[in-house]
């Protein structure tokens, strides 16, 4: 069964603030805590001109996870400061329910996700950052095609590399 992929919108965020709270999401997105600071996080992100597109992953009508994609070329913040390539785009996801891991139901998330980035033309790259310590996600990110390169340094501290090229 295929998965949707909805822009997240204002009216999501509530739902999103309690997902971030969940203790299996907050192990790795730790960065919100109320809806206040979801708000100033992801409202931005709405806006029509965002570099960083969210979206909210449905399995027929049922809300299950948060995925979303960025242009990591001049991305600020310290992120990605020697990508140029405006088309690299980077990834962040999450299921929202602990039930639904180990099931195979993220690796079909990023795979069709990454299908459906692809088929943008100017996208050449894809890549994810999970920290090394995340073998969860490490290993979702490998079913789903993508390749290690190697442990770097982010802001938010070491990371693994994880990269997809474009299919030829």
């Amino acid at each position: 069964m295929a998965l949707r992929f909805e822009r997240l919108t204002e009216a999501d965020l509530p739902m999103l603030a309690e997902w971030l709270r969940r203790p299996h999401v907050a192990e790795w997105w730790a960065d919100c805590q109320n809806l206040a600071e979801v708000r100033e996080q992801y409202l931005p992100t709405l806006a029509d001109d965002s570099t960083v597109l969210p979206y909210l992953v449905y399995r027929e009508s049922l809300p299950i996870g948060y995925i979303q994609s960025y242009v990591a070329a001049g991305a600020g913040d310290g992120w990605w400061p020697d990508e140029h390539d405006p088309g690299v785009r980077g990834i962040d996801q999450f299921l929202a329910d602990w039930h639904s891991l180990d099931h195979g139901i993220g690796i079909q998330m990023v795979c069709e996700f990454v299908q459906f980035l692809f088929e943008d033309p100017a996208v050449t790259r894809i890549q994810a950052d999970p920290a090394p310590s995340n073998l969860r996600a490490i290993r979702c990110y490998e079913k789903a095609g993508f390749r290690r390169v190697g442990v770097i340094s982010t802001p938010d501290g070491d990371a693994m590399l994880m990269v997809m090229e474009r299919p030829q």
